[in-house]
């Protein structure tokens, strides 16, 4: 049976038999070490985390760090300096991280900022008498019979009948992929032959 020593808010597991007094002086030192630089650890994070709740876990995080590897330092090692390290490069990670996640956000809100840029732009434009012209139905009925059967099918379930590429998929008996490729491949064809009714277009986008 093991024994849970209670390390400030650390719960460190110690097997039985290597609970001596030198485990007891470690957990003191380690103990004196937390009091003492706790609150420089988690101001040197936040100084560049600007989030105290993270600052800490990462404080938390290092320590932790530094007592699972206390064992592979040398004995002159300046533990503070070692442990504000982790820190640092705890830290590094987290704002990375943070910088890729912003980057990915931002590419997204680009993208859709540009989608509804699009959407004002053809809907301002847009005029229902020649959105339901006999041209435009013509297009779409020419367009559709042009398709490959299945890719049709596939197709006016999907936009014609609302039914969901899952419906689709276990009435024909194919993969949601499968559906989702034909979908895609009506979809490119439309979009050459309707360039002219680009607002009837974005309505089979939906």
């Amino acid at each position: 049976m093991g024994r849970n020593i209670v390390i400030f808010n650390f719960y460190i597991s110690l097997p039985h038999q290597s609970f001596d007094m030198e485990n007891i002086s470690e957990i003191k030192e380690f103990n004196k070490l937390f009091s003492n630089y706790q609150g420089i650890f988690i101001r040197f994070a936040n100084t560049y985390i600007q989030d105290e709740d993270t600052a800490e876990d990462i404080v938390v995080d290092s320590l932790v760090y530094y007592w699972e590897n206390r064992h592979s330092l040398s004995s002159n090692s300046n533990i503070p300096a070692y442990i504000m390290e982790v820190v640092k490069h705890k830290s590094l990670n987290y704002l990375r991280n943070q910088r890729i996640r912003e980057d990915i956000e931002q590419n997204l809100w680009t993208h859709m900022d540009r989608v509804r840029r699009l959407k004002i732009t053809t809907l301002e434009a847009c005029d229902p008498e020649e959105l339901f012209s006999s041209e435009a139905q013509r297009l779409i009925d020419e367009t559709l019979e042009s398709l490959p059967e299945k890719t049709r099918t596939i197709f006016i379930m999907s936009r014609y009948e609302n039914k969901t590429h899952k419906e689709i998929a276990e009435y024909l008996d194919l993969s949601t992929k499968s559906i989702e490729f034909h979908i895609s491949k009506a979809l490119g064809v439309l979009r050459k032959r309707l360039k002219d009714y680009l607002p009837f277009f974005l309505i089979f986008l939906n």
